[in-house]
C-alpha cells in the first residue's frame, strides 16, 4: 500500500504519492498534502519555517531536545517534523505518538498514524473515522502493515462501496489492508471490492493473493475479463496464465 506524503521534511519524504499498484511495505498516498505553514505569511511564515528547519537537522544532529521542543510548536508543520525527527533519534514515546494522534491538524495526525505502523501498542483504529480522508487512508494502511486481525471488521466497513467510505482511495487502503492481514472473515469484502472502481478492484485483486478457496478463484477467473488491463493483469500472474 501507498501512504500519503507527510510534512516530515527530516524523513527524506518517506510517504510518497505513486502508481496503483504499490508493495504493502509503502505507505498510502495520492491525497494531495498542504503545507500548514503555507497559511502564514511574511515574517511569521519566516519564523515557523526556521523552526521547522531547526527542528529537522537535530534529528541528523543527535540533538533530542531541540527536536522535542517541535512537538509543543504552535506550527503544524514544525510539531509534524518533531516527530520524525525524534523517531529518527529513536528517542519518541509511544505516549507522544499517541498523544499526536488527537492533534487538531490532521498533517500531525497523519504522520502520528504512519508511525504507529511500527509500534503496534498504540491505539490507532479509532482513526478509520477521522474527518480527514487522508488520515482515515493512513489508517488503514497502518492497521494492515501491523496485520491487526482485530480491525478486520471495521476496515471491511470501509471497503464497502455502498455504504463505506466515500473516498475510494479509503476503500482502496481498506481493501489493501485486508489482503495484508489475510484474516479469512476479511475475504467477503475483498470480493464485493471488485465491483468498484478499478483502483479499487485492481488492489482487490492483488489481496486475493491472500487468500484461497474456490470463491477465489472463481472470482480471479471472472477478473481475466474486467475492462480494466490492470486487473486482468493481476488476475493472469495469480493464476500463472500465459
Amino acid at each position: 500500500m501507498v501512504a500519503p506524503q507527510t510534512a516530515d521534511s527530516s524523513s527524506a519524504q518517506e510517504g510518497t504519492a505513486g502508481a496503483v499498484m504499490k508493495p504493502a511495505t509503502e505507505p498510502p498516498g495520492p491525497h494531495v498534502t498542504v503545507d500548514p505553514s503555507s497559511a502564514v505569511t511574511g515574517g511569521a511564515r519566516s519564523a515557523v519555517i526556521d523552526r521547522r528547519e531547526a527542528v529537522a537537522l537535530a534529528g541528523h544532529r543527535h540533538d533530542e531536545d531541540t527536536a522535542r521542543s517541535g512537538l509543543s510548536d504552535p506550527a503544524a508543520s514544525v510539531r509534524a517534523t518533531a516527530l520524525g525527527s525524534l523517531e529518527r533519534l529513536d528517542a519518541l514515546a509511544d505516549g507522544e505518538v499517541a498523544s499526536s494522534l488527537a492533534d487538531p491538524d490532521p498533517a500531525v495526525r497523519r504522520r502520528a498514524v504512519e508511525l504507529t505502523a511500527s509500534r503496534p501498542s498504540v491505539v490507532v483504529a479509532q482513526l478509520l473515522d477521522d474527518p480527514d480522508d487522508s488520515v482515515v487512508e493512513m489508517t488503514a494502511w497502518a492497521l494492515g502493515e501491523r496485520g491487526e486481525h482485530a480491525a478486520v471488521g471495521a476496515l471491511s466497513a470501509l471497503a464497502s462501496m455502498g455504504s463505506g467510505h466515500g473516498d475510494p482511495l479509503c476503500r482502496e487502503a481498506a481493501v489493501a489492508a485486508l489482503g495484508a492481514i489475510g484474516e479469512p472473515t476479511g475475504l467477503p469484502a475483498v470480493l464485493a471490492a471488485l465491483e468498484d472502481k478499478p483502483a479499487v478492484r485492481r488492489r482487490a485483486a492483488a489481496a486475493l493473493a491472500a487468500f484461497d478457496g474456490p470463491a477465489v478463484e472463481a472470482a480471479l477467473r471472472r477478473c481475466l475479463e474486467d475492462r480494466d488491463w490492470q486487473v486482468r493483469q493481476v488476475a493472469e500472474d495469480l493464476l500463472a496464465v500465459e
